[in-house]
């Protein structure tokens, strides 16, 4: 038994009084005196719980359930991260898809607009061309150039190339044929000039619808000549001669007027003669309505 033991040990003093009791009932109630003695002993040589080891059971008791509660919240915070992270992906793919949608709408639109836009502004220019060439007549000819109602570019007889009308003349004899000077006064009374060459695919056009007639030396006057006062050529709007598609070098005159021979190289058409000579020729004017 230790010394703390022998601390913690109780003595019972027993004290037996004389009675009649037998000698046998005395052994007997001895030994019951002494088993509880005994008893008593044994409880008493156990270890004493302390308060710190009962409050053990309970403190790992409720760790593990803190440790399990916050392993099940984590559960639970992470399906919810997980579960709006997808939703939010979701959202957001939808939103994407629809601007998306959207943009391709409003781009259509847009392309819409802008060809709308485009032919509007045709429709003005060409409105604003029609116009114009209307202001040119003092009386527009509106049953030759719109009978029923319905407007052509070219009067009867004209040619449409671009966005001009051409007038070839085709007269046979020639006292039918003019003139430089008398030629551009036929086309003035058609509203009309000399035709005006501004490019070799007008040269080629000229070229197609001019046939040889007569003679070789004779063409078809153009809107070309050069004064004796001067010296230079010019064109009857003013123009200053910037594509020439002359042959070759003819003689020279005080006045020389051109003329376009035709069935030639485009590159080689024009004649230099005399403004006086006669000969068909062509008039040139604007299309009432512009081409596209």
């Amino acid at each position: 038994m230790t010394a703390g033991q022998d601390q913690d040990l109780n003595y019972i003093n027993v004290t037996f009084k004389a009675n009649n009791t037998s000698a046998q009932e005395k052994t007997q109630n001895m030994e019951v005196i002494y088993d509880e003695v005994k008893t008593e002993e044994k409880s008493w040589d156990t270890h004493p719980k302390t308060s710190d080891d009962k409050k053990k059971p309970a403190s790992h008791g409720r760790l593990v359930w803190a440790a399990a509660s916050l392993g099940i919240l984590c559960l639970i915070l992470i399906f919810v991260i997980a579960s709006l992270s997808i939703s939010f992906a979701q959202e957001h793919r939808t939103q994407s898809m629809m601007l998306t949608a959207q943009n391709q709408q409003l781009q259509t639109e847009k392309t819409a607009l802008q060809r709308q836009m485009q032919n509007l502004s045709t429709d003005r220019d060409k409105l604003n061309w029609t116009i114009s060439v209307i202001l040119d007549y003092q009386n527009f000819p509106v049953t030759e150039l719109c009978p029923q109602k319905v407007c052509k570019p070219c009067l009867d007889g004209w040619v449409l190339f671009q966005s001009n009308c051409y007038l070839f003349t085709k007269d046979m004899y020639y006292s039918q044929w003019k003139t430089w000077k008398k030629s551009q006064e036929f086309c003035k009374e058609k509203k009309a000039d000399l035709v005006v060459i501004e490019t070799l695919e007008e040269q080629e056009f000229i070229n197609n619808n001019t046939s040889e007639y007569d003679s070789p030396k004779h063409g078809y006057w153009i809107g070309l000549s050069k004064t004796d006062t001067s010296g230079t050529w010019m064109w009857i709007n003013g123009g200053n001669l910037t594509v020439m598609f002359w042959a070759t070098e003819q003689p020279g005159y005080t006045q020389a007027c051109a003329l376009s021979k035709p069935q030639a190289d485009p590159l080689a058409s024009w004649d230099k003669v005399s403004c006086t000579m006669r000969n068909r020729w062509i008039c040139e004017t604007r299309a009432l309505i512009k081409p596209d």
